[in-house]
């Protein structure tokens, strides 16, 4: 076994079952002769006194035992048993002050062969006191400690650890051996590398460091978006360091029970520090290092906090223990947390750019088989895409290659893929009538027409009207020509045309709206919105911010920061621009009605066409 595995395997623990097997029959055999006594005796049953007294004149009564305030007597009975014998039936009845009874029971008659009734008292026996005492007392309070003991036993193994030490960890350690991780599979985040490359050479040469009288960084944060590789790079410095590593998650330090929290923070970094070098990882540590605000408070959570600060400050940065820590909701985190000598670095893991997506999906190729791939064409498709995305898109396009029986993956497997990530899987099953499938088609012509027809627009890269499981009964999508970081109002107000384009179409082509615009108007409305509240691009409202990002990796939800009237005034500065919009896009589908029709009736037969195709047509004259 890895003497730097620690691990808790229930099947090495040693096997109880035979004393579970006697203190449960035990426990049986008490409850027996505590609470069931007559479970094992012969059937008795009860009866009253006076038919007792008319049982005895009648001679049927064999015999009589009188024990404390009862009277138990036999009968002779027709019971037959499996030997075939016949049973005495057995009566029970109080006893009651009869001064006469002995003297009845000596002249009775009796079926008995001296034909007299056989009738005895029983002595009361007296038990000893320390019989008693154990019997009453410690037998059962061992019995309760038993149960008590097994149930504590079975809620600690569901919390993760023994029920006679809460709090300990089952964090495992990676020894050198096991992180196969290193940069080399690490794409698109060359910044986030070179800030830890400094990590991995001070745990290789720490010397010529402390020489310097530098000391390594106690704590690094990776903040990100979701998918970015945060933890992958963590496993990646470990790897590339081959130092042990220990990964936990922020949500394994939530217990039940207050304290226990803090107790495996102490359990972690007391293992650590016996390993240094070591690197820590703490993903999502959110989850416990929220900011502690004064209106909500959560004991276990804020004591695992303060004994995660206490750690950090506590231990020897020299010892080579470096703590990394991944969120993607920095804004959350307790400033005690963030300042310098705990985390003293951040490292931001944002969406790849162009280069950083083509070196991305050169990693993700190297799995699967594929032919000579256009990843300049791919990459300007899929941007915006994380790391985790674009190797979804991937394993998506070889599972296109295995369903249609290729012996790779091409260019058009991982546009497909990319298709079917954003609006999801075609529904070719789907039935839409003949002047449903018209009206879908005039309105993708009609985003597609707009995009072509204003300068600074992307090209138009594909159309269909295939509806897909999104939801979507058709769309245009257009890719960049390069990586665009910056975009200007006149670029803004091309792309909210471009979404109306398609309900302009509708309008001016059957003088009719339908609903297949709502994303349309979404997207159009959040694009005008964000131009006068963040952006500063309204004569009306200058530079003022009126609206903030909450948070900006998770969601793109925002909040107001002004006056409801500054609002009504916003609203309608947003549909201005929306309405100018919307009339610009059907000037350009009045101007270009012929094509429309043109290019609409080449779209219905071929269902879906190429960009190339439609600039084509577009472009031909008449």
């Amino acid at each position: 076994m890895d003497k730097n595995k620690i691990t808790d395997d229930p099947s090495q623990r040693p096997n109880n079952n035979w004393k579970s097997f006697l203190w449960t029959l035990a426990l049986l055999l008490i409850l027996n002769s505590l609470v069931f006594p007559n479970l094992f005796k012969p059937k008795i049953i009860p009866t009253t006194y006076s038919a007792f007294i008319n049982k005895v004149d009648s001679g049927l009564i064999k015999q009589v035992n009188i024990d404390g305030n009862k009277i138990y007597f036999a009968t002779p009975g027709d019971t037959i048993d499996r030997k075939g014998d016949t049973i005495d039936l057995i009566f029970q009845t109080g006893k009651m002050n009869d001064a006469n009874l002995v003297d009845r029971l000596l002249v009775a008659d009796s079926p008995n062969e001296n034909g007299k009734i056989e009738f005895t008292e029983t002595i009361p026996r007296e038990n000893s006191p320390i019989l008693s005492f154990l019997l009453y007392w410690v037998l059962p309070g061992a019995i309760f400690f038993f149960i008590w003991r097994n149930a504590m036993k079975s809620m600690g193994g569901r919390m993760g650890g023994n029920y006679m030490s809460f709090g300990k960890n089952k964090e495992k350690i990676y020894a050198e051996d096991e992180i196969k991780t290193t940069f080399a599979d690490v794409a698109g985040q060359d910044e986030a590398k070179e800030s830890l490359n400094e990590i991995i050479d001070f745990l290789h040469n720490p010397k010529k460091y402390n020489e310097m009288g530098a000391a390594l960084p106690k704590g690094v944060l990776l903040v990100g978006p979701p998918g970015t590789g945060k933890t992958l790079i963590a496993r990646a410095v470990a790897g590339e360091a081959k130092v042990p590593f220990f990964a936990l998650s922020g949500s394994e330090f939530v217990q039940m029970f207050v304290g226990m929290g803090a107790a495996k923070v102490r359990d972690l970094f007391s293992q650590a520090n016996q390993k240094a070098p070591c690197i820590i990882f703490i993903d999502e540590i959110d989850a416990i290092g929220k900011r502690r605000d004064g209106m909500t408070s959560n004991d276990e959570r804020e004591q695992t906090l303060n004994q995660l600060l206490t750690e950090m400050d506590g231990f020897d940065g020299q010892k080579g223990v470096v703590i990394l820590a991944a969120t993607n909701r920095p804004e959350s985190l307790d400033k005690a947390l963030l300042r310098p000598g705990r985390f003293d670095r951040r490292v931001q893991m944002e969406l790849p750019d162009l280069e950083g997506r083509k070196a991305i999906l050169q990693v993700h190729l190297k799995k699967v088989k594929h032919e000579e791939i256009d990843l300049d064409l791919i990459a300007r498709a899929t941007s915006g895409a994380s790391g985790a995305e674009l190797a979804n898109i991937v394993n998506e396009a070889a599972l296109r290659a295995v369903r249609n029986e290729s012996s790779s993956v091409t260019t058009a497997d991982l546009e497909e893929s990319i298709e079917t990530v954003i609006a999801g899987a075609q529904r070719k099953g789907k039935v839409i009538s003949d002047e449903e499938k018209r009206i879908i088609a005039y309105h993708e012509i009609g985003h597609a027409m707009v995009a072509a027809m204003q300068s600074h627009s992307a090209p138009v890269h594909k159309i269909t009207i295939i509806p897909r499981t999104s939801g979507a009964l058709g769309y245009t999508m257009q890719i960049d020509e390069g990586e665009r970081n910056l975009y200007s109002k006149e670029d803004l107000e091309n792309r909210i045309a471009t979404f109306t384009g398609g309900r302009a179409a509708e309008e001016v082509i059957f003088n009719r709206i339908t609903t297949g615009a709502s994303n349309d108007i979404e997207q159009a409305t959040k694009i005008a919105r964000a131009m006068i509240t963040r952006y500063g691009m309204s004569e009306e409202f200058d530079m003022v911010a009126l609206e903030t990002i909450n948070n900006p990796y998770l969601s793109s939800d925002t909040s107001l920061s002004c006056s409801p009237e500054t609002a009504a005034r916003i609203d309608d500065v947003v549909l201005s621009i929306v309405k100018n919009a919307h009339e610009k896009a059907k000037k350009i589908i009045r101007e270009n009605e012929a094509k429309m029709h043109e290019l609409s009736e080449y779209l219905i037969k071929k269902e879906t066409i190429t960009g190339e195709e439609f600039m084509k047509i577009l472009e031909a004259k008449k």
